[in-house]
């Protein structure tokens, strides 16, 4: 097997190991936290804000790249991220359980940023989307995996035991993919560089992020609120999101391939302009359920942005501080949209936040138009 073929093994695996625990965690929290911990809604809330701190301070991984490789990142992360899920089957108290979400949260939002990184520099030209696309339908397959492990296996092991189970075989997933990278001397290596060039990457990652937040922060929540949603009934329509995820989102790179950026990032905003004026105006659960599947296709759009700073980077070891830039400014959009949106909802209603979310979309579409339809830039050799 060829370097580059091995690489994306390593990478298709990882992603899904680290999604299928990601998954079960996130399915089983909020559950085990109450029925195990008796843990209030107050606490809970402080530690999903907790839990976002890794993602924040996301630019540290810039600094983490300078000592090792994306794929030895990728499999330390994928081994903490089933740590973390060991420790929150042995939490007995509020503080233990936000210790293990910490460290769950920390392998997670180490691994993000990093397995783009890998994607962009293993691919050239069209390949690029294609195979962020194939890494996106993987993370979907991982989630229909851990649903139905769910489902099986929850009523005879209980949670503690499934998550320890779990975090076990998310372990094995990251050291399966551990291999030490050869030294960087004499090769590229890792520079921390934010260039003004890269203006309208940040600002679109930060207008994505906003709209992401809004969505998947009210739209279900509107759903319970207004038509009473069971629960039951919200985990088929998760079940339902990722296998068409599966199945579609590497198509979702074919199309970024062929038709670029710019087109298609722009019809995905003016989709997504539609889905939340659907929210704010139409009051039909049917509608409103296939809207909120589609949006999650729409989300697959992401690509396309990673596709664009594969364009236009200076050099290919600014990549990997770059995305973990964006991922920073990413959660920069989780930390104040909810809660303005929460606000705008309590005074205006429902309607005026998801005008909001319209809003983003439009003023998106606007500042889509100036991504560049461009073969990637010539690289420079690097300064010492």
């Amino acid at each position: 097997m060829s370097s580059k073929k091995a690489t994306i093994y390593r990478l298709l695996v990882g992603n899904l190991f680290l999604y299928f625990g990601f998954n079960i965690w996130q399915s089983l929290f909020n559950n085990f936290a109450v029925e195990e911990l008796a843990v209030r809604a107050d606490q809970i809330g402080l530690i999903q804000s907790l839990r976002e701190l890794p993602g924040l301070l996301g630019f540290w991984l810039a600094f983490l790249a300078l000592v090792l490789g994306e794929m030895e990142v990728l499999s330390l992360s994928t081994v903490v991220m089933g740590l973390g899920l060991i420790a929150t089957a042995w939490a007995r108290s509020w503080g233990t359980l936000i210790a293990g979400t910490l460290i769950m949260s920390t392998g997670f939002h180490a691994f993000y940023p990093n397995s783009s990184a890998a994607a962009l520099k293993i691919s050239e030209g069209r390949e690029t989307p294609r195979l962020l696309g194939i890494v996106a339908a993987v993370g979907a397959l991982a989630a229909v995996a851990a649903t139905g492990t769910i489902l099986l296996a929850m009523q005879s092991w209980g949670y503690r035991q499934l998550f320890i189970v779990t975090g076990i075989v998310t372990v094995a997933g990251g050291l399966a993919i551990w291999r030490r990278e050869r030294s960087r001397d004499g090769h590229q290596r890792q520079r921390i560089v934010f260039r003004r060039r890269y203006w309208l990457y940040y600002l679109l990652t930060f207008l994505m992020g906003s709209r992401r937040h809004m969505f998947t922060t009210f739209a279900l929540f509107l759903l319970v609120q207004r038509y009473g949603l069971p629960a039951r009934q919200t985990a088929l329509l998760l079940l339902i999101n990722n296998l068409l995820g599966m199945v579609l989102f590497r198509y979702l790179g074919e199309l970024v391939a062929r038709f670029g950026e710019r087109r298609t990032l722009t019809a995905n905003f003016l989709l997504l302009t539609g889905i939340f004026l659907g929210y704010a105006c139409l009051d039909s659960l049917p509608v409103l359920l296939v809207f909120f599947v589609f949006d999650n296709l729409l989300f697959g759009f992401n690509l396309a942005l990673d596709s664009y700073f594969k364009k236009i980077a200076v050099n290919p070891e600014e990549v990997t501080s770059n995305l973990s830039m964006a991922q920073t400014i990413n959660h920069v959009a989780a930390i104040f949209v909810p809660v303005a949106g929460g606000l705008i909802w309590e005074v205006y209603g429902s309607g005026a936040t998801f005008l909001c979310g319209a809003a983003i979309a439009l003023l998106s579409i606007v500042f889509t138009q100036f991504v560049r339809q461009e073969q990637p830039v010539a690289r420079q050799p690097i300064v010492s």
